[in-house]
């Protein structure tokens, strides 16, 4: 359906493609991966027609093809979603699917009846459950997706591109989401499937095509490539090298902070965890286990209703975030850009962000000692930006989490949380995220990583907590962690 040849692509100095091969076949889904900044970003906008090539040519649907522009290569059969959904809230359904292509009647006036009706044998064509009467903003993540999706079948869709779409759901929603690309696929449609969730591509995808530093580096059906050797083909190192090196057998550092038999109403029942002083400790489960509320209780975001906290050993009321952090406790959001980062400030406003007194003097504040502040955790967290003065909104997900975590490991002296701390970021920003970690703990922070992939939780993790279903199941210490085990935890059943 589509062959792309030798495309390069150039911005004032920016080499971002560079001799790039890439095909994509009807009736199969064919991933793209490659470390931020590989130039995926790049080639999906090429083949879209908001980029044209400096160099290269374009066959679609086996016509040489130069597009005058994004509609130019709608109009023939290309869409692309992104993450970032395009959609009308206060409208329904069936009004996102069809606008700009409304239903009308003999008068031209807009046929409220047929579009509902187009609407709901469109979705019922695909297995989408959803009324096309329903207001956009009442629907679910995932069910915004799929009127995203929709909207592009309302046209003889030939390639469908996805960037990141399991960016903003999770568990059986994934599912869904994959039931119906299988099936546009089995339709006939070519789809690219863009992620950094490799455990996805095997579960998804037909082909794979790997790029780095805005060149082609291999193809291969995904049965010819095992999880080891893409991240090898993706980063220029293997797997055994993704995480950092552990440190020698020591004896546990002192407890810093305790949870015992903690109460959240619907959420988490009797959860009680140890954490200790430069150790770092998983916090493993399904989606829905309880984790998250877990770690918002022991910050002071989520209300208790039964269970202590202790810090060294002596009784502590969290009762709010400020308290925590007084405490030498702090948080990585799992929602960096909902709930972690100031998405309008710059690096440097977001590293200050949780410690404002430190830079206000008799009632003005120090910008010059906030922006030195900045420049020190750009440099100890490799942050690559231009300075302080830089828009997190424009930075890659890698370097927007880690500054979430400097910010954080200026005032975490005791315990510091991760929730998810490399979700949706590439294998190489999870490489300095993970030293980072490590740092941290050898400096005698206490660090509680929630994580859903297994192989994190195994490389990262000297001591694992499993929950279910809001219950601690089960611990595994120095040689007993294995995904095996973890998986046996998560899943076990508690009596009564």
């Amino acid at each position: 359906m589509l062959m792309l040849k030798g495309i390069a692509k150039g911005f004032p100095g920016v080499r971002a493609l560079n001799d790039v091969d890439f095909e994509a076949r009807s009736g199969e889904i064919h991933a793209l991966v490659g470390e931020n900044g590989a130039g995926k970003s790049t080639l999906t906008r090429v083949i879209a027609g908001v980029h044209q090539p400096d160099a290269g040519t374009i066959t679609f649907d086996g016509q040489p093809t130069v597009w005058k522009g994004p509609g130019d290569a709608k109009r023939h059969g290309v869409h692309v979603i992104y993450q970032e959904f395009v959609l009308f809230p206060h409208l329904s359904v069936a009004e996102n699917i069809f606008i700009g292509h409304e239903r009308r009647n003999r008068l031209g006036l807009i046929d409220h009846r047929r579009t509902r009706a187009d609407a709901k044998a469109l979705l019922e064509r695909f297995g989408i459950d959803i009324d096309p009467r329903s207001r956009v903003r009442d629907l679910s993540v995932a069910d915004q997706q799929m009127v995203e999706i929709a909207k592009a079948l309302i046209h003889d869709v030939k390639l469908l591109i996805l960037d990141e779409p399991t960016a903003v759901i999770s568990g059986r929603e994934v599912d869904v989401l994959f039931e119906r690309l299988r099936r546009l696929r089995d339709a006939g449609v070519a789809i690219v499937y863009i992620s950094h969730r490799l455990e996805e591509i095997f579960a998804l995808c037909d082909r794979v095509t790997v790029l780095k530093d805005g060149g082609f580096v291999a193809s291969r059906p995904i049965g010819d490539v095992t999880r080891d050797q893409l991240i090898a083909l993706m980063v220029g190192r293997n797997l055994a090298e993704l995480f950092p090196t552990r440190r020698g057998p020591k004896t546990p550092g002192a407890v810093v902070v305790e949870a015992r038999d903690i109460d959240v109403p619907g959420r988490v029942r009797g959860a009680s965890i140890a954490l200790r002083a430069g150790e770092i400790t998983g916090l493993a489960g399904m989606v829905g286990a309880g984790r998250s509320e877990l770690a918002l209780a022991l910050f002071g975001a989520l209300k208790k209703t039964g269970g202590e906290v202790f810090v060294d050993g002596r009784p502590v009321d969290i009762g709010s975030p400020r308290r925590a952090i007084e405490l030498g406790i702090g948080l990585v959001t799992e929602d960096r850009k909902g709930q972690g980062l100031a998405m309008l400030l710059d690096v440097a406003a977001n590293v200050s962000a949780s410690t404002l007194p430190e830079f206000t003097r008799s009632g003005l504040f120090d910008h010059r000692r906030e922006a030195t502040v900045a420049d020190e955790a750009i440099a100890s967290f490799r942050i690559a930006c231009r300075g302080p003065g830089t828009p997190v909104a424009v930075m890659s997900g890698g370097n927007q989490q880690k500054v979430i975590v400097a910010r954080w490991a200026r005032t975490s002296t005791r315990l510091l949380i991760l929730d998810e701390p490399t979700r949706g970021v590439d294998v190489g920003a999870k490489t300095e995220i993970y030293r980072i970690m490590q740092e941290l703990a050898d400096r005698g922070v206490a660090i509680l990583m929630i994580s859903s992939e297994l192989p994190e939780i195994v490389g990262m993790s000297e001591r694992v907590v499993v929950m279910r279903e809001g219950v601690v199941t089960g611990e595994l210490g120095p040689g007993e962690i294995t995904e095996e085990a973890v998986v046996e935890l998560a899943t076990r059943r508690m009596a009564g």
